[in-house]
């Protein structure tokens, strides 16, 4: 019997897609209203190509990341300097991007970031360094359940500021599995808390610092690249992780509220790791802290984040560490979504249509304020349904752009106040990493909902308490508390 959600995919929804898209690509420029009348040919081009990406990446009618290959060929084909031939003479001083500069987001500086962090996960597991760690860290809690529950909660936390919120969740829904079957079936409101606060954890733990989810890396990297702003991995980690610190200790009270524990005892029987060590495990623990302790004093030895990523490539594929089984283990496709949202960017400033944009709005007449909630609930709302990092691709160039109309109007100094382009922009990944009502909202969602020990009622009723409390304090922190330079 044929897949009903794939007809609806293919039959209704592709065809939605494609029909907007090329009624945007075709019209008038008219349509537009006032930003018709500067509109050129390629400005008109990206804005089709960007509702072909949002579309595609709400209905996700193919995965996310064959979506941003789409992109960046489209791009390439139709407003790059290298366009198929009946693309390149529009007579109305349309500017084409030069196709290096597109083709240049497979190899942005924070795509290294991202894959110099995913290396530093693969070695971490094949190694048992994770779960090394993990008993080390989880042993000063003891057995009082409610203790387990928050040295899971700040060990899992700490896990994803550095690797996927993915491979987090997975590793320490595996090897915690004997702490969840030491407790009694008749705890079963205990066993729902404890694996609920593994998504929690890596989702809020994300947050932390600039590699732990794509929507940082896709914040950091746009308002280097359109904004000339450099948030580096130490100036983030020093206003963020005390942020994680206060969710984690508010959804560990919530956890307990909602799920008390009947139990009065948890034995953690955790396997230890008895293979014998070869010089390959030492080179892996000395560079993993190293390479973390490098990301964090980036202020004082002044070598860039995205540099030090590579280093732990090239110390584990040059000793063996690492073979190209593990290169092949890599999240290529998060490294693609990551760069079909930097092509946008790129079409966005390349071809002037940010400054069209700009140049269109009222900035002037626009409270900063409603502005900052406003574009964070939106991303908030479809990134529980949608990829966190495709909505963050999706927002924050457009954010961006906003931005730069807001500072040459009279609000600039409320908004520079707030943080800028930068609180901004580090709002709205918050807020797409703190969308974890559903188990589709997150891989790691998911991976809980796997486990039959969590239904949706209860993910949902906790996902929306985490969500509110984050995004109300989130705002606060970020825009009054502890803001970004705005510059």
């Amino acid at each position: 019997m044929p897949d009903s959600r794939f007809n609806v995919k293919y039959c209704v929804l592709l065809p939605i897609v494609l029909a907007v898209t090329i009624f945007l690509w075709c019209c008038p420029p008219s349509f537009f209203g006032s930003l018709g009348d500067v509109l050129t040919v390629t400005q008109q081009r990206t804005i089709a190509i960007f509702a072909f990406a949002a579309l595609m990446w709400i209905f996700e009618i193919v995965p996310n990341w064959v979506t941003s290959l789409m992109v960046i060929v489209i791009s390439l084909l139709t407003i790059s300097d290298k366009s198929v031939w009946f693309c390149l003479n529009p007579q109305d001083g349309s500017v084409f991007i030069p196709m290096k500069e597109l083709m240049r987001a497979f190899a942005d500086p924070v795509v290294m970031l991202f894959m110099g962090g995913f290396m530093v996960a693969i070695v971490a597991t094949k190694y048992g360094i994770d779960v090394t760690m993990a008993r080390i860290l989880l042993k000063p809690f003891g057995r009082n359940p409610k203790m387990v529950l928050l040295g899971v909660l700040i060990v899992t936390s700490s896990f994803s500021m550095f690797m996927s919120d993915t491979a987090t969740a997975a590793i320490f829904l595996t090897f915690l599995a004997p702490v969840f079957a030491s407790l009694p079936d008749t705890d079963r409101k205990g066993k729902t808390g404890l694996v609920l606060a593994i998504p929690l954890a890596s989702n809020l733990g994300g947050i932390g610092t600039p590699i732990g989810t794509p929507p940082n890396a896709t914040a950091v990297g746009n308002l280097d690249s359109f904004a000339g702003i450099t948030i580096g991995f130490g100036e983030w980690a020093m206003r963020m992780i005390p942020f994680v610190a206060v969710m984690i200790l508010f959804a560990w009270m919530l956890l307990m509220w909602f799920f008390p524990f009947q139990s009065k005892e948890i034995v953690l029987k955790i396997k230890k790791d008895t293979h014998r060590r070869t010089y390959k495990d030492y080179i892996a623990w000395i560079t993993i802290p190293a390479t973390i302790l490098l990301w964090m004093t980036g202020q004082i030895h002044g070598i860039s984040s995205n540099i030090i990523a590579l280093i732990p490539l090239v110390v584990f594929t040059a000793t063996g560490v690492a073979d190209k089984n593990d290169i092949r283990n890599i999240n290529w496709e998060v490294l693609w979504l990551v760069a079909g949202g930097f092509a946008l960017g790129y079409a966005l400033d390349g071809t002037g249509l940010a400054k069209a944009l700009v140049d269109s709005i009222n900035f002037s007449a626009m409270n900063i304020i409603i502005m900052f909630l406003v574009a964070g609930l939106i991303c908030y709302l479809l990134s529980n349904f949608i990829s966190n990092s495709a909505t963050a691709a999706l927002l924050i160039p457009i954010m961006i752009t906003m931005g730069k109309g807001v500072l040459s109007s009279g609000n600039a100094a409320l908004f520079n106040s707030l943080g800028g382009q930068a609180g901004l922009s580090v709002f709205i990944a918050l807020c797409a990493s703190i969308a974890m009502c559903l188990p589709i909202s997150t891989p790691s969602n998911a991976i809980a909902t796997s486990t039959g020990l969590v239904n949706t009622r209860e993910m949902a009723k906790i996902g929306i308490i985490i969500g509110i409390t984050a995004f109300t304090l989130g705002f606060f922190w970020i825009t009054c508390l502890f803001p970004f330079p705005a510059a």
